[in-house]
């Protein structure tokens, strides 16, 4: 009970993370431990106060959300859960009147006109207890088959609008698998639990009510008996919901290495360096030790709730003797001992049900508390509570104004006061060693993150003073680690303006300009051909291919600014020289910047930035920078000397 009580909002504690590896990380799962709290009768009362009214104010939340999937549904429920917690009790007297009428005409003080009547009305109370039992049983699964939808729906909604820094943490990663996957079936199962806390109470009042006149310690009896069961349920209740909690990074890792083996996307290197039967080998190590422990809880939870029923068990065995000699006392009928043993079984198993069904919504409200913590984090990268509305026309005139950055969770700036300017319509290469801070650039101007430092201004304007969204659509890109969507040709290019997702035309126009048209068009049905192998009829495409794809779909939105991170790296010569020919007529009326390695495309932009170690170190035309002698300088020769190297002497 401790171990249940002791974890509220601010007791809980975080999920073990699992060290950097997704491969080769512990497999073992931390044994849960319950924190170290006053166990003094005040205290223990505060803290059962505490659980019982953050599983009361949860409640609202919850009849939000199932309202939310089907208003219908969920008086459905509601109105058949209540009329059912009456059928017992009249069932039980029901029996009462059918047995005194058979007893009555048996002794020649009744007839069977009597006994016809209480049967019929015994079966019809059957037949409407089969009936609001089938009902329940539809409303319950279309409803949770809506609420499925309808969480998952919001998860999504929510996580699209989030920053980019949220996705890269893996605590984060924990938070949206678990309000993804283990949430959606939680709120009906949390208000199945609370409708049946009020069917239960419904029937524990009216049965309570006929224990009482027969005998009072018996209904003591009958109250204490479960509670035992109940203390048992909940510690491990509680555990099952910890022990979910703590596995999530497993479960993850698990995800991880399923995805290594199954998709097409990692086959040729895991069948090159035979890595398949060590991946399946760490999968087994993880699932095997998952198994063990839901083993372990699974044994340990229903050989506690077996042992401590018994106790139940005895007390409803002695109070059904109580009542048996009773009866042969001559104090009760037969039909009085029908009915009163049923109601000492009913309250029994009342009391037990208004237990079990607090504890069951106690341990749904601890998995509620990951969706609504989810649904509740703020994005970081927001509009302004007064958007400036952009120009009509924007001119794309950019300027970082001593701009510094570090990501979270490190001390190191990946920027540092980088300060430079881009005139409207100029075209500018970014160059650097891996790691300089070339792509961090690109983000920042898309205000994916915001600067630590600094600010950065389009048309002399802090792009934090625009909306976030309507500021993008300023802008196309294409990231180094573009998107290969599972989807066809036009789709494919058409995603980047969505506007004109149908306009054909201008999709092939986009695609020529990347030079992708040649190879769409021997596709088997062109641009509706399905790319990747995920789904039927699908064409694989080439790193190559696939790149000058993502180009079409930077090419497809007439932004006035265009960014491109490594356009060309997955191009063969022929190619990127093509399209960097023609990048002055592609970025024409543009503000264009690109990261590229080959110094033999950068030469031709107006400006060039040489970023190292997040600082700018050097701009300027590729003539100025070679006169400067200084790192560029050192770079392009260098390349060139490679390249010059290769030729036959």
């Amino acid at each position: 009970m401790e171990f249940m009580l002791g974890r509220g909002r601010r007791g809980r504690r975080r999920a073990v993370t699992v060290p950097d590896s997704g491969l080769t990380g512990p497999i073992d799962i931390p044994e849960p431990q319950p924190e170290q709290q006053p166990r003094d009768l005040r205290s223990r009362f505060r803290r059962l106060r505490q659980a019982v009214g953050g599983t009361v104010r949860g409640l609202p939340k919850v009849a939000r959300l199932t309202w939310q999937a089907s208003p219908w549904l969920t008086i459905a429920i509601g109105v058949v859960t209540l009329i059912a917690g009456l059928l017992p009790t009249v069932t039980a007297y029901a029996a009462k009147l059918l047995l005194d009428s058979v007893v009555a005409a048996i002794a020649g003080h009744g007839n069977k006109s009597t006994i016809v009547g209480v049967a019929v009305f015994q079966f019809a109370l059957l037949a409407f207890s089969a009936i609001s039992t089938a009902l329940t049983t539809i409303s319950q699964t279309l409803l949770q088959e809506k609420m499925t939808l309808t969480i998952r729906h919001q998860v999504m909604d929510h996580a699209s609008k989030l920053h980019l820094a949220y996705f890269e943490g893996s605590e984060s990663y924990d938070l949206l698998r678990q309000a993804s996957q283990e949430a959606p079936t939680r709120p009906l199962s949390m208000m199945t639990s609370a409708l049946g806390l009020i069917r239960t109470m419904i029937t524990f009042t009216s049965m309570i009510a006929l224990l009482v006149s027969i005998s009072p310690l018996l209904a003591l009896v009958a109250l204490l008996a479960p509670i035992p069961a109940f203390i048992s349920q909940s510690k491990y209740g509680a555990r099952a919901f910890w022990l979910t909690f703590v596995m999530s990074p497993i479960k993850r890792r698990m995800d991880y290495l399923n995805s290594l083996v199954t998709t097409d996307t990692y086959a040729k290197e895991t069948k090159l360096f035979g890595l398949g039967p060590y991946l399946v080998d760490r999968f087994r190590q993880l699932g095997q030790v998952s198994y063990q422990r839901q083993v372990k809880l699974t044994r340990n939870r229903n050989l506690s709730a077996t042992a401590w029923g018994m106790l139940s068990t005895a007390a409803g065995a002695a109070i059904a003797l109580y009542i048996a000699l009773q009866a042969v006392d001559g104090n009760l009928t037969l039909g009085d001992l029908a009915l009163y043993t049923a109601a000492a079984t009913s309250v029994q198993a009342s009391v037990q049900g208004l237990f079990t069904a607090f504890s069951g919504m106690y341990e749904n409200n601890l998995y509620l508390d990951n969706l609504y913590k989810f649904l509740d984090t703020e994005p970081e990268v927001k509009a302004p509570p007064k958007p400036r509305p952009l120009p009509d026309k924007v001119q794309g005139h950019i300027e970082f104004d001593h701009v510094s950055f570090g990501y979270p969770g490190s001390e190191e700036r990946a920027l540092d006061d980088v300060s430079f300017e881009i005139r409207p319509g100029e075209t500018v290469a970014v160059v650097g060693r891996n790691g300089a801070g070339k792509s961090t650039l690109f983000k920042l101007l898309c205000r994916l993150y915001d600067p630590t430092e600094g600010r950065i201004l389009l048309d002399g304007v802090d792009i934090r003073e625009f909306d976030p969204d309507a500021l993008r659509e300023q802008m196309s890109a294409m990231f180094q680690d573009y998107v290969t969507y599972q989807a066809t040709a036009a789709e494919n290019i058409g995603l980047g303006d969505l506007s004109r997702l149908e306009d054909r035309a201008h999709i092939e126009h986009s695609a020529r300009r990347a030079g992708a048209d040649e190879r769409i068009e021997r596709l088997p049905k062109g641009y509706d051909s399905p790319l990747g192998r995920w789904f039927d009829q699908g064409v694989s495409l080439s790193g190559g291919e696939w790149q000058k794809i993502a180009l079409a779909r930077a090419f497809m939105r007439e932004a006035p600014i265009l960014v491109l991170d490594e356009p060309t790296s997955a191009l063969d010569a022929q190619a990127e020289n093509e399209l960097f020919s023609r990048l002055r007529e592609l970025a024409a009326g543009r503000t264009t910047l690109y990261i590229s390695h080959r110094f033999s495309t950068v030469r031709q932009a107006g400006k060039i930035l040489l970023l190292a170690h997040g600082k700018l170190e050097e701009h300027g035309t590729h003539e100025e920078l070679m006169d400067l002698g200084g790192d560029y300088a050192a770079l392009f020769t260098l390349q060139a000397a490679a390249y010059l190297a290769e030729q036959p002497s």
